[in-house]
């Protein structure tokens, strides 16, 4: 039953994107379907929107409909499907296509797709964005599995299960160095197993036994930062060997001489290096909660989502996952979550506001739950950021929410997540910190709240001027009879490029 809807949902978005053959690639990240498009100009962007399942569309590098976490893993596969089989049946072309033709296509398809949110910088953001999502579905397990491990442990329950679920829950933690090499080698175009093989080095145990800049070096030493570094290196040095090694000889000499160079600059460099840095972000972080956690915490669940619009919060995933790596959870993502507490806040006070407006009213009932949920990019795209003053004063409420947790830490009750990816009520199963669970959830809990209220408060007071309620507190039918703007602000900003933001 739950493969036909998915099904039905592919089918009713394919005919809306151009059909398969504008579909030119297919993949999906938490909540979104992202997909290369031949011709953007075949997307019907408003009937997509009205599909019960879509709960936004959002234009970056790729045409993103987010669907939601769950559904977007489920819809994914089928859409596949129904792309190759309507490729499949498709009649061979009625001429062939000239070299020329081809590449005209090929640089109209680039240009367009690189229009946007293409400087050397969010490129480089994206590539690591490529290598740490798809691991965040076994942190999101892991961590809550290790969640229930201490549960059981503190309650003496199980004792003789407690052991086989630390052994499940920490033996990917053990060897994620391995698996971000494997991905970073595979997205700078190098040979994915050459990049795993580098990084393992840093998890063998043997490595205890070299010494680097006059110290032991230890098992781990490093962590998903060396495991990058070495990763890059050994694509460098894999395209350096392609080049001048003879083809004879490729497949002897080209993996030898990439993982020996790039083992022993990361045993005798990088690893060394590359912990001290972590050791630096660790010790950051801590001293930064600690003795400013309050200011802290404003400013970072203040400045959250703008840093998210422009895409730069791809740049938080390496320190999440070395702090995590090192301390067993961030402390920085339960503070950042509540910049979408804020913005849950502020969406219901819009929907107060403007009890006239049924279309917006009608956005926000249906994208209310995944905003709780930690889902944010319905209310963001569909509400707060085509009106403007309401987002401002959503990142008013994450700045007091994150303000709240912030000052907790500072006075040393550190919250933190075993996991990066869930928000809002979704990360309540990954919370952890430095004294009992119960109190962990409780600051977590009232930062929610803190930001909510505070969201809702600055929005229902200074989230509109006298012309915005003129303008949108109005029926669409009104609006139409009095020649205002469209009572929809999410359809402005649909057809407004200078508008678009940048994806989450």
């Amino acid at each position: 039953m739950a493969t036909d809807k998915n099904r039905a949902t592919a089918a009713a978005i394919l005919p809306l994107v151009g059909g398969a053959e504008n579909v030119t690639s297919i993949a999906h990240c938490m909540t979104r379907l992202r997909l290369n498009l031949a011709d953007r100009s075949l997307v019907q962007d408003e009937a997509l929107k009205a599909l019960p399942a879509v709960m936004g569309v959002v234009e970056d590098d790729t045409y993103q409909i987010v669907l939601g976490p769950g559904t977007v893993a489920r819809v994914t596969p089928e859409f596949e499907a129904l792309v190759a089989e309507a490729k499949a049946a498709a009649p061979a072309p009625a001429k062939p296509v000239s070299a020329d033709e081809l590449a005209a296509q090929g640089a109209a398809i680039k240009a367009a797709q690189k229009a946007k949110n293409a400087t050397p910088f969010k490129l480089f953001l994206r590539k690591i964005s490529n290598i740490f999502v798809p691991l965040i579905p076994a942190l999101i397990g892991c961590g809550i599995i290790a969640g229930i491990n201490g549960l059981l442990i503190n309650a003496g329950w199980l004792p003789g299960i407690t052991p086989a679920l630390a052994s499940i829950a920490s033996g990917f933690m053990a060897l994620i160095a391995v698996f971000v090499g494997y991905n970073t080698a595979k997205e700078f175009g190098g040979t994915a197993i050459l990049g795993g093989a580098a990084a393992a080095i840093i998890v063998f145990p043997g490595v205890a036994n070299v010494t680097a800049f006059g110290e032991k070096l230890s098992p781990g030493q490093g962590g998903v930062l060396g495991a990058l570094g070495a990763a890059v290196l050994a694509v460098y040095i894999e395209k350096w060997c392609r080049k001048w090694v003879p083809e004879s000889l490729d497949v002897l000499l080209t993996p030898t001489i990439t993982i020996l160079i790039t083992g022993l600059v990361t045993l005798f460099g990088l690893m060394y290096v590359a912990g001290e840095i972590s050791t630096a972000i660790g010790t950051s972080a801590t001293w930064l909660l600690a003795h400013g956690g309050a200011g802290a915490g404003f400013l970072l669940g203040g400045l959250f989502l703008p840093v998210v619009m422009l895409g730069l919060h791809q740049a938080l995933i390496p320190i999440h996952t070395t702090l995590i790596e090192q301390q067993g959870y961030t402390v920085l993502l339960p503070i950042l979550a509540m910049a979408g507490a804020g913005q849950v806040g502020s969406a219901i006070a819009v929907y107060f506001r403007l009890p006239r407006n049924q279309s917006i009213r009608k956005t926000i009932k249906s994208a209310l739950p995944a905003g709780f949920l930690g889902v944010g990019e319905p209310l963001i795209y569909g509400v707060s950021l085509p009106l403007g003053r309401p987002f401002i004063t959503a990142c008013i409420g994450g700045a007091f929410g994150g303000g709240f947790v912030g000052l907790f830490n500072q006075l040393g009750d550190t919250v933190g997540s075993t996991a990066i990816g869930p928000s809002g009520w979704a990360l309540f199963p990954l919370l952890q910190g430095n004294h009992g669970l119960g109190t962990t959830i409780a600051i977590y809990a009232g930062g929610l709240l803190v930001g909510y209220l505070a969201g809702f408060l600055a929005t229902y007071y200074f989230g509109f001027t006298k012309q915005m309620l003129t303008e949108f507190n109005v029926t669409a039918e009104e609006a139409a009879a009095e020649g205002l703007p469209a009572a929809d602000p999410s359809a402005s900003l649909a057809h407004d490029d200078k508008k678009e933001p940048a994806a989450v």
